[in-house]
C-alpha cells in the first residue's frame, strides 16, 4: 500500500482543537474560529454573519460546527446564506474540522465556522 501526504495547495488545514481553541497550522484561536482557505479567524457565533457572507464568492458550503453536540443552524442564518449561495451543513465542531479538511484536500470551495468544544 502507497501512502501519500494530502497536499493543500497552500490552504492551511485545521491541525488540532481542544477545550475552547482550534489550532489552523500553527495559529491557534481561542473560543469560535472562522477558518477558509487563507483566513483563520475568531467568529463572533451564529449571529456574525457578515464574516461569513464576506467568504461568499470564495465558497460553495459551510460546515457549522455546532459544539461538543450537533444541533441545528438557526433558521435565519441558514435561510441567509443559502440566499447568498452558500450551502450550509451543520455538524458537531470536531466532524466539521475533520470534514474541512477531507474537503480542503480535494481542492473544494469550503470554509468552517466552528464553535468550541468545551
Amino acid at each position: 500500500m502507497q501512502i501519500s501526504e494530502v497536499q493543500f495547495e497552500g490552504a492551511v488545514p485545521i491541525t488540532g482543537y481542544g477545550p475552547n481553541f482550534f489550532r489552523v497550522g500553527e495559529e491557534v484561536i481561542e473560543g469560535a474560529a472562522l477558518v477558509a482557505p487563507g483566513l483563520a479567524a475568531p467568529w463572533g457565533g451564529p449571529a456574525d454573519l457578515d464574516a461569513i457572507l464576506a467568504l461568499a464568492d470564495q465558497i460553495d458550503v459551510l460546515l457549522m460546527g455546532t459544539g461538543a453536540e450537533i444541533a441545528h443552524a438557526p433558521a435565519q442564518m441558514r435561510d441567509t446564506l443559502e440566499a447568498a449561495g452558500i450551502g450550509v451543513e451543520v455538524m458537531a465542531s470536531t466532524a466539521a474540522c475533520r470534514t474541512y479538511n477531507i474537503l480542503l484536500g480535494e481542492g473544494r470551495r469550503v470554509a468552517a465556522a466552528l464553535l468550541p468544544v468545551g
